[in-house]
């Protein structure tokens, strides 16, 4: 059995161990989408922290149909955030490619300039960046490798999705934020749309191994094994000298 309040305790305490030895008196700064990921991970950071140690970030591109999730949980939370629109660059940076992007170049530009921009907050304000990842997407690759994959710190990148909900009700969120469907926001269809099977699917078969749906079953392994390269260091030549 998961016991949420246990995890949720030694996660927070990981994450005040984490700051004493890699920045004592820094910030936490964490992109803030308005799901369930960022929302977790900011309270986490609060709890253990404190709220004036805790910097939110909402980086729209032009117009975000669920701001409006952001706006809520910095304001429930209570914490310092900027909002920072980021359609002035990428639109910047697409019109000055001298050819037209990929489909797949184009969705992961996004995420790779908010990292980008969450390590200006960063460096501006003492900080460290929260990766807001989880195992669940992880597993299947579904995060876009030096955007959203990457951080200084990774606080829920062994907890899956259903795990990660939990935790989000002993932490007192409201389950607006908990429950909001994922979604990239790109294309207007949900995470598991994309995916081709269930976060519940998924969760049961990461942690037990079993599966009812052959169909689904084989493509979490295709996707697994294909995008096991971004959880790995990047592959170096170590000369013998």
């Amino acid at each position: 059995m998961f016991d949420a309040k246990k995890i949720k305790d030694d996660c927070v305490n990981w994450i005040r161990d984490f700051f004493e030895e890699n920045g004592k008196g820094c910030n936490a700064v964490i992109g803030i989408s308005g799901g369930k990921d960022s929302s977790i991970v900011a309270a986490l950071c609060i709890e253990a922290l404190g709220k004036d140690r805790v910097i939110g970030v909402l980086m729209p591109n032009g117009e975000q149909s669920d701001i409006d999730m952001a706006k809520l949980l910095v304001k429930h939370l209570d914490i310092k955030h900027y909002t920072v629109n980021i359609k002035d660059c990428f639109d910047g940076l697409v019109n000055s490619l001298p050819f037209e992007l990929s489909q797949q170049s184009r969705e992961n530009l996004a995420p790779r300039i908010r990292m980008s921009t969450l390590y200006a907050v960063s460096q501006s304000h003492n900080g460290r960046v929260a990766n807001t990842c989880n195992l669940s997407e992880d597993w299947v690759g579904y995060s876009t490798r030096y955007g959203d994959s990457v951080g200084d710190f990774s606080p829920c990148s062994h907890l899956t999705v259903d795990e990660m909900k939990q935790i989000g009700r002993v932490l007192g969120l409201p389950d607006v934020l908990i429950d909001k469907v994922p979604s990239d926001g790109l294309c207007g269809k949900t995470d598991e749309d994309k995916l081709g099977f269930t976060y519940a699917e998924l969760d049961r078969y990461i942690r037990t191994g079993e599966i009812d749906n052959p169909v689904s079953k084989e493509r979490i392994d295709r996707l697994h094994k294909m995008n096991l390269f971004k959880l790995e260091l990047m592959p170096q030549f170590i000369p013998e000298i």
